[in-house]
């Protein structure tokens, strides 16, 4: 039942891209802990499974974490999901992720994905700004089987890396470029 909740929620989204990117909304106390213990399972299993992302995660001084994103799109698309932000292994704020597209597209997918802040200078962004657009501000690099193989503790120089994992459905390609990230505001 989630699921088909978070793909209703992206088509919805799909049909209102100027509106629903710039909204947030309050989170109930059940789902902040299940959205805390989703994200827990998702960073967990993430770094077991993959050797970049262990090490990457011993030199983060945060982590978003969004364990589920819905993407739906029919020449208009939109992916939606929401996820923390945690910081020495506490979760410290509540945030969603937007991304609106548009062109030759039809599906739907549910992915995960991770970001790893190397630096204060990317907290802060995060905490400062008004939502942040990913692709704009701090660099991010998005972590494919590719780069994995070229990173060391001694490379890492940018200011975040993405991790994009448990890719499921019938929708090609995924991206987080264009992806704005907003606090969501909780009572």
């Amino acid at each position: 039942m989630g699921r088909f909740k978070n793909v209703l929620a992206a088509l919805a989204l799909a049909g209102s891209i100027g509106l629903a990117g710039c909204s947030t909304t309050a989170t109930s106390a059940a789902t902040r802990a299940d959205l805390s213990t989703d994200s827990s399972q998702a960073l967990n299993k993430l770094i077991r499974e993959n050797p970049a992302a262990a090490s990457i995660s011993q030199q983060a001084r945060g982590v978003l974490i969004f364990p589920s994103i819905v993407k739906a799109g029919l020449g208009l698309g939109g992916a939606y999901g929401e996820g923390v932000l945690r910081r020495g292994g506490t979760t410290v704020d509540y945030y969603n992720s937007f991304t609106g597209s548009w062109g030759l597209q039809a599906g739907a997918q549910s992915y995960g994905y991770v970001v790893f802040l190397m630096n204060e200078n990317a907290i802060n962004y995060l905490a400062q700004s008004d939502g942040w657009e990913i692709g704009v501000g701090p660099t991010v690099v998005v972590v494919n089987k590719g780069v994995a193989e070229n990173l060391s503790s001694s490379t890492l120089q940018d200011d975040a890396y993405a991790f994009i994992f448990d890719q499921k459905g019938l929708m090609a390609g995924v991206s987080i470029e264009g992806t704005k990230v907003t606090r969501i505001e909780t009572r």
